[in-house]
């Protein structure tokens, strides 16, 4: 894999973007090992995505290797393109066609890079504490680079550098999300609908959605952000056993199933429902 410095691209663009974990100082990702004017040193992994968050602990509810690969396999099968479709739509009306664009919790990264193709002169950059996620991450897409870092610790992102902030069925850090946006920038929220999963969430016992999480979400960030629009999505998954399978898997709920795998059969048929929101800074935060 050829390193950063041979691929500048996106961290030359990001190198404006990225501030070091420790002071918040600006980084000079676009050497080997960036460095702030401090003195603080990190490395790029050999995988590509620049260690921010070594100094951390893992972090009870980092991705583990299985649910990386069952997500990547689901994601990748193209299940979700249609909430990938209209978070792209919804970028184009919240950003500028070059603007930066964060993903804090991205994961692998799979909703980004899908932005980002439909945003040919915008560039990226997803925020995760998973190293088996960051490793798919880095190499998602050209214009989009990786790096590591735990969404309560705050962000490794300079103050006012991002102008559309994505996140999606990730922890939210409310004062941390106003911090790092632009004036006239956006935070575009995923959540599960109602009915997301429901037939699943019969056949195998999964957790339930809580029916006040639209209400929580809204209180968790109204100090420093108004909601502004909400838009449902529904479409129906058809999915094999396998695929159902890796859908479990692929999030929580695979801390709850019974050792020998699912309960019973899953149906062929399931409803994906999604909710996403809209919050603009308030002003004077």
């Amino acid at each position: 894999m050829s390193s950063p410095v041979d691929q500048p691209s996106p961290w030359e663009r990001l190198a404006d973007v990225v501030a070091c974990p420790v002071c918040g100082a600006p980084l000079a990702t676009r050497d080997r090992s960036p460095r702030c004017p401090a003195g603080h040193s990190f490395d790029f992994a050999r995988q590509g995505y620049l260690s921010l968050a070594s100094g951390a602990a893992p972090g009870a509810n980092a991705d583990t290797a299985t649910m990386v690969a069952a997500r990547a396999a689901f994601l990748d099968a193209g299940h979700y393109a249609p909430l990938t479709a209209e978070l792209a739509r919804l970028a184009g009306e919240l950003a500028p066609a070059d603007g930066v664009l964060l993903d804090a919790g991205g994961g692998t990264g799979h909703q980004l890079a899908g932005v980002l193709g439909a945003r040919p002169g915008a560039v990226g950059l997803t925020l995760d504490l998973s190293k088996y996620a960051l490793r798919r991450a880095a190499r998602a897409h050209p214009r989009m680079g990786a790096a590591s870092a735990d969404v309560w610790r705050g962000l490794p992102v300079r103050t006012g550098a991002v102008d559309l902030l994505l996140n999606v069925f990730a922890p939210r850090n409310g004062p941390e999300f106003r911090r790092v946006l632009a004036p006239g920038g956006a935070l575009l929220v995923v959540t599960p609908g109602p009915g997301h999963l429901a037939e699943l969430r019969v056949s195998q016992g999964l957790l339930s959605v809580d029916p006040a999480k639209d209400e929580r979400l809204r209180r968790t960030l109204a100090e420093h952000f108004e909601q502004t629009s909400v838009v449902p999505l529904e479409f129906p998954l058809r999915l094999t056993a396998e695929e159902a399978g890796a859908l479990v898997a692929m999030g929580p709920n695979a801390h709850h199933q019974p050792a020998g795998g699912p309960a019973a059969a899953a149906p062929a048929l399931v409803s994906a429902a999604f909710r996403l929101s809209v919050h603009r800074p308030r002003a004077g935060r």
